[in-house]
């Protein structure tokens, strides 16, 4: 599903050339090569084969994030992987290092945390226009998923914590830095579903999760996430800054051109112009260009794999603590990513 927007976004950057796609099923991935104007590899095998390809995007299930990159790091190939990175985080903490010792780039969405909307309100926290940010509310409603996807299983199996909760947290962590203690509840709400079929299938993994996210200098976050709530009948993805001066609304948490409120404390929200003029909705590829720009620049790109990993043992740590019903460590860390050129 995404495989198609991440090559129209990419399309318009001259500093990357697309070349090809590989998947394990060679039917979708030959039509999907022909409607894109791109080589079918027969195998991931042949593609990781190819001295020509610099860096790899890994498209594959939630699941197979981690495997898949491992592969290409071993062959010698920049990866930017779509989230989450792997599923718990002695995995991503692996892949980090095996990219660091063979002196390959690793890079994780989500990336965005580098949309117009979410760099202007990293700037006006940045600038202190809220005073010490104390509270954030973060909330993802993302529906009953199994409505609209035509494959919904993969994503009940890896939950809306590991599906959605990275857009909040790469987001908040980009802002505030690491975090150091969670403090989490979770539930299934809806055990019984029916894909758009109408198959039955039984949900195991939390559909609900209510979070509590201490950052070690920063505020205390509270973030919501699931699979129930119908994202289309309000704002399904807000975030609210709220600090001593003011408050900061976000209307949507990755899409670049969402509406940006502040307000004095005790007074009402006006509407803040953005940094530049946004892209409109989400440009996909903003992590893998900003990767290659990296590459030709010589300076770290903004999309981390140590930022991913550390997001990682965050969720791990939030389904611990639900588990054991008590605050849970996080103990990784790293380098904060640099705001945008055009947002400094």
């Amino acid at each position: 599903m995404i495989a198609g927007p991440y090559v129209r976004s990419l399309r318009p950057y001259p500093q990357i050339e697309l070349v090809g796609v590989a998947s394990r099923t060679p039917g979708k991935c030959g039509a999907f090569a022909e409607e894109h104007g791109l080589r079918a590899y027969e195998s991931v095998a042949e593609l990781l084969a190819d001295s020509s390809i610099e860096l790899v995007l890994d498209l594959s299930s939630h699941d197979a994030h981690a495997a898949v990159a491992a592969r290409c790091l071993d062959a010698g190939k920049h990866v930017y992987c779509e989230k989450p990175l792997a599923l718990d985080h002695a995995q991503a903490a692996q892949l980090v290092a095996r990219a660091k010792s063979a002196g390959l780039r690793l890079g994780s969405a989500p990336s965005t945390f580098l949309g117009e909307a979410q760099q202007t309100a990293a700037r006006l926290v940045r600038e202190g226009r809220l005073g010490t940010v104390r509270v954030v509310y973060a909330e993802i409603n993302h529906g009953r998923v199994e409505s609209w996807l035509p494959n919904p299983l993969p994503f009940f199996a890896c939950g809306p914590l590991f599906d959605m909760g990275p857009y909040a947290l790469v987001l908040l962590t980009s802002i505030f830095g690491p975090v150091s203690r969670v403090e989490a509840w979770e539930r299934c709400l809806l055990p019984e579903r029916r894909t758009k079929d109408g198959t039955a299938f039984h949900v195991e993994k939390p559909d609900f999760v209510v979070a509590l996210v201490e950052f070690r200098d920063g505020p205390l976050a509270r973030l919501t996430v699931n699979y129930y709530v119908d994202w289309w009948k309000k704002e399904g993805e807000l975030v609210e800054f709220h600090g001593d001066s003011g408050s900061l609304c976000l209307s949507h948490i990755s899409v670049f051109s969402a509406g940006v409120e502040y307000a004095e404390y005790g007074k009402r929200y006006e509407t803040v112009a953005p940094v530049r003029e946004p892209f409109q909705g989400i440009e996909w590829g903003r992590g893998v260009v900003d990767m290659a720009d990296a590459l030709r620049d010589g300076r770290p790109h903004r999309a981390s794999g140590e930022q991913a990993a550390h997001i990682i043992e965050v969720m791990c740590a939030i389904d611990q603590s639900a588990v054991l019903n008590k605050a849970v460590e996080v103990r990784s860390a790293f380098p904060p990513p640099a705001p945008m050129e055009w947002a400094r």
